[in-house]
């Protein structure tokens, strides 16, 4: 059965899209941490993040690079964190989160809620910077 992320890749499920190649996307969490925490996939469904091959798992990090700088430009934080969890959907992807301190990237917290026009209002921010 495919997972949400490939429902996502091939149209059956909404997703605000902030960037996308032939191999790769990058969406917004729907649940996030912070404002702009987004997911970086391969749009080839594996499981885990160290079973893609090694050109798709190189390619994965160099999208997430070109996302990361485009966040870093939107988002006022220190940094980009980037962590891969991989425990609640069977296919390989990356957090993308403006960090300004580690409760940032605190999971255990409660996750944030937007409209759909907020959601849409920061992928599009972040689609501009690109």
């Amino acid at each position: 059965m495919a997972s949400i992320f490939s429902k996502i890749v091939a149209g059956d499920i909404p997703a605000y899209k902030v960037a996308e190649s032939n191999d790769f996307l990058a969406f917004l969490d729907i649940n996030p941490l912070v404002e702009g925490h987004l997911l970086v996939i391969p749009k080839k469904e594996v499981d885990r993040l160290f079973d893609l091959d090694d050109e798709t798992y190189t390619g994965l990090m160099l999208f997430a690079k070109i996302v990361a700088a485009a966040m870093k430009k939107v988002f006022t934080c220190d940094r980009i964190g980037v962590t891969v969890l991989g425990l609640e959907v069977p296919h390989a992807h990356v957090h993308l989160i403006p960090l300004n301190g580690m409760r940032d990237m605190d999971f255990t917290r409660p996750k944030l809620k937007f409209t759909p026009e907020e959601f849409q209002a920061i992928a599009d921010k972040i689609r501009k910077a690109l």
